[in-house]
């Protein structure tokens, strides 16, 4: 009787060892997967037309837009006096340079350094709206975009 019980225990002992193994292994399996997939989607030291990047001097502000910009839509003339980036969600975008009429071309996927204190507009060029996710960097208080008259 006493070998027949260290069978059982021996058995159930196996078993209860097997399935900690077997949750063991899928935990460990859900370990090694990555947490996160980091996608590096730019990286620059100047604007769009060149400029050296520079950030507020004090009391830095960081403002994060959605924008939607209807088909055909030409956005005022403006500037921005701090750095501001954009990723363009969705459609096509021309940026042009006011001052010197040279335009870039933007389409979905791509990031934008815009330029800084330069008169420029953007229209979006395709049949779809246009959405980009903007993201300013200002001295707190202090406009992100100033319009021309």
């Amino acid at each position: 009787m006493v070998g027949m019980r260290a069978g059982v225990f021996g058995c159930a002992g196996l078993a209860a060892l097997l399935l900690q193994a077997a949750a063991a292994r899928a935990f460990d399996a859900t370990e090694k997967a990555p947490p996160a997939i980091v996608t590096p989607l730019a990286s620059a030291e100047v604007t769009a037309t060149g400029q050296p990047i520079t950030l507020p001097g004090k009391d830095v502000q960081v403002l994060a837009w959605i924008y939607e910009i209807a088909p055909g839509a030409t956005l005022a003339v403006h500037k921005h006096p701090f750095a501001r980036y954009a990723y363009v969600l969705a459609g096509n975008l021309r940026v042009t340079n006011v001052e010197t009429g040279q335009g870039t071309d933007y389409k979905t996927g791509d990031f934008i350094v815009e330029m800084i204190g330069q008169w420029h507009q953007g229209t979006n060029t395709g049949a779809e709206p246009l959405r980009l996710l903007v993201i300013d960097q200002v001295e707190k208080g202090s406009p992100h975009t100033v319009v021309r008259d």
